[in-house]
C-alpha cells in the first residue's frame, strides 16, 4: 500500500526538478550570450514606427567609425539613401512610373531608443526602388569591446510597394526571411575583404510570426550577425575570424532550421 504513494511523489519531486532545470537554466541559456559585447544586454533589439508600432527587427551589426562604415558600404555596393524630402520624393515617383534606376532611393524612417536612423543604404533590385536590398543603422555605442563603434541595424528585402495594414499609408512590403536579408550583408562585406572579425549576439529572439510596423510577416532565428570593419576599411588578405558561439545558440540554429 505505501508502494505507489511513494512511487508517485518520487515522480513528482522528478518532474518538478525536470522543470526547473529546463524553465530556469536550460532555456533561458538559450537567450543569453552576450559575451562578446556585453553593455548590448540592456539594450532592446526592436524599432518602433513614428505611431510607436514595433517595428523591423535589428539583425546586423557592423563595428568602426562611420567613414569606415560608409567606405565599407559603398565598396560592397551598397549606396547611402537620400534623405526624405520633395526632391527625392519626385525621383521615386518617377523611377517606379519609368523603371527608372534609382540608386539612393530614401527609405522611410524607423526609430530606435526614440531616434531615427542615424544612416540608411540599400542595394538596388532591378531598375526601379519598387524592389531592393535595405539596411538602416543607429550608432548604439560609442566604444565596445573593441573600443570602436558599434552600429546596429535591421536589414530586410522590400518585395513590392503597397499599403500599410496598419495606417493605409503608402509604403514598402518586406519579405519575410530577413535573416536572408541579414546573411547578405555580411556576404557582401566579406566579399571584398573588409571584415576582420564576425560574431553573434542575441536579437529578439526565436520568432516564427512576427509583424513588423507595417503588419509584414517574419521570420527569424533571432539572432545579430555583427562584422567587425578592418580598421582604416582597408581590404585585408585573411579570411574573417568568426567567434564561437555558446553550445547553447548552436543547438537552437540547427533546430530552427528543421523548423523554419
Amino acid at each position: 500500500m505505501h508502494g505507489k504513494p511513494t512511487k508517485w511523489f518520487a515522480g513528482l519531486v522528478i518532474a518538478v526538478l525536470a522543470y526547473v532545470l529546463i524553465a530556469y537554466l536550460i532555456l533561458p541559456d538559450f537567450w543569453r550570450h552576450y559575451e562578446h559585447q556585453p553593455v548590448l544586454a540592456f539594450k532592446p533589439m526592436i524599432t518602433h514606427t513614428g505611431e510607436g508600432i514595433s517595428g523591423d527587427p535589428l539583425n546586423v551589426g557592423l563595428v568602426g567609425n562611420l567613414d569606415e562604415v560608409i567606405r565599407a558600404m559603398n565598396a560592397a555596393g551598397w549606396s547611402r539613401a537620400d534623405p526624405i524630402g520633395i526632391e527625392s520624393g519626385v525621383k521615386v515617383a518617377e523611377s517606379v512610373a519609368l523603371d527608372r534606376s534609382y540608386k539612393q532611393a530614401p527609405v522611410s524612417n524607423l526609430y530606435y531608443e526614440d531616434r531615427k536612423e542615424d544612416i540608411a543604404f540599400e542595394k538596388q533590385f532591378g531598375r526601379s526602388p519598387a524592389q531592393r536590398h535595405h539596411v538602416r543603422f543607429w550608432k548604439v555605442l560609442q566604444k565596445g569591446v573593441e573600443g570602436r563603434n558599434v552600429w546596429l541595424g535591421s536589414a530586410t528585402f522590400d518585395r513590392a510597394i503597397g499599403f500599410s495594414r496598419y495606417t493605409g499609408q503608402v509604403t514598402h512590403h518586406i519579405a519575410a526571411d530577413i535573416d536572408a536579408e541579414r546573411q547578405r550583408l555580411i556576404d557582401d562585406l566579406t566579399a571584398v575583404h573588409l571584415v576582420s572579425t564576425i560574431y553573434t549576439v542575441s536579437g529578439v529572439g526565436p520568432t516564427i510570426n512576427g509583424r513588423n510596423g507595417e503588419g509584414d510577416w517574419y521570420y527569424t532565428d533571432g539572432e545579430l550577425e555583427v562584422a567587425v570593419i578592418s580598421p582604416g576599411g582597408d581590404p585585408q588578405l585573411a579570411d574573417p575570424i568568426r567567434l564561437d558561439e555558446p553550445n547553447s545558440v548552436a543547438i537552437k540554429n540547427s533546430l530552427w532550421k528543421v523548423v523554419q
